[in-house]
């Protein structure tokens, strides 16, 4: 009886470290050319930090559909997925009104379904052998326990920062 006691004291506990960790994050920063991901907090210190595969082309800001490449600038989380083809995923707002007016000026799609997301379904077992390539069409991708961790501690509405 004691040990039931003390599994559910721990897991209270864990799930009050979850929350309060998910309150002080309040910045997505994406650096490209280090292939990581850093979830920030209110004083910019790191809360957590992620190794990520980008999109196959990843040199550049994403210019049309189809380039593989993954853009850059200020965006926010806007929608999340939990039936994602890649286990989980957030939607960052690409294309802003920006982004599309500079593909409509050269006569492009901008694109658009940029994510953080998990891998592909079945494919888990990869794991962090994922980051070895860029391998997206231009989303921001992390292993399914990570997909996991940051859907439960970034809400919607939090600014992400896509960094050369």
């Amino acid at each position: 009886m004691r040990g039931v006691a003390l599994f559910l004291l721990l897991l209270v506990a864990a799930a009050a470290s979850t929350a309060a960790v998910a309150a002080e994050v309040v910045r997505i920063e994406i650096r490209k050319s280090e292939r990581q991901m850093i979830l920030l907090g209110a004083d910019d210190s790191e809360v957590r930090t992620y190794k990520v595969a980008l999109g196959g082309n990843p040199v550049g800001h994403k210019q049309r559909e189809g380039d593989e490449r993954t853009p850059e600038g200020n965006y926010l989380i806007d929608w999340r997925n939990p039936k994602s083809a890649y286990h989980l995923s957030l939607h960052v707002s690409y294309p802003d009104a920006a982004d599309r007016a500079a593909a409509r000026s050269r006569g492009e799609d901008p694109g658009g379904m940029i994510m953080i997301h998990g891998l592909p379904r079945r494919m888990g077992w990869i794991g962090s052998m994922h980051t070895a390539l860029d391998w997206t069409n231009g989303c921001i991708a992390v292993t399914n326990a990570e997909i996991e961790e940051i859907w439960s501690l970034v809400a919607d509405g939090t600014p992400v920062r896509i960094l050369p």
